[in-house]
């Protein structure tokens, strides 16, 4: 399995950001992430946040709800960043069994442009016109699973560890 640079950074940043939360030090101690995957590549930041949270849990022996599922990248200050393709990591959530999916702050509604095209033939010659429609996506709604928007580390983890 290779890790891309952008995720190699964002395995960083959530040992960073979990060491600051568990207020622990992680100088002697050696995290190693496995993530198990039919993917012989995998790259982007979309897991940063919940590497956070599974890291903080290893720190503080903590055990994860596994009805709650996350996406979202991971700031060195704690703070949650945007990610693509919510819809299809909200239908993958539910499909795996969670009934609650979080997702970073202004994500859980999205916006799909939908093309139209109108068309008028001149003698002829015909002119075609497309225009794109918003259309606006409940994700919570049309996936079935509650969503909630999150905007930090802080906000997240009261989700998911239970007492």
């Amino acid at each position: 399995l290779l890790f891309w640079v952008d995720t190699q950074y964002s395995i960083r940043t959530a040992k960073f950001v979990a060491e600051n939360i568990a207020n622990v030090n992680t100088s002697n101690i050696d995290l190693i992430y496995t993530i198990e995957t039919n993917a012989s590549v995998i790259e982007g930041q979309s897991a940063g946040v919940a590497l956070t949270i599974a890291t903080i849990a290893v720190l503080q022996n903590k055990i994860l709800n596994t009805d709650v599922i996350i996406t979202g990248t991971i700031n060195p200050d704690g703070s949650i960043g945007p990610v693509g393709g919510i819809l299809t990591k909200a239908i993958a959530s539910k499909e795996s069994g969670a009934t609650l999916f979080l997702v970073p702050e202004g994500q859980g509604v999205q916006i799909n442009y939908k093309p139209e095209q109108t068309c008028q033939k001149r003698g002829q010659i015909t002119f075609c016109k497309t225009e794109y429609k918003a259309e606006r996506v409940d994700i919570s709604k049309d996936v079935g699973i509650d969503v909630k928007e999150v905007s930090t580390i802080s906000d997240a983890l009261q989700y998911f560890f239970i007492s």
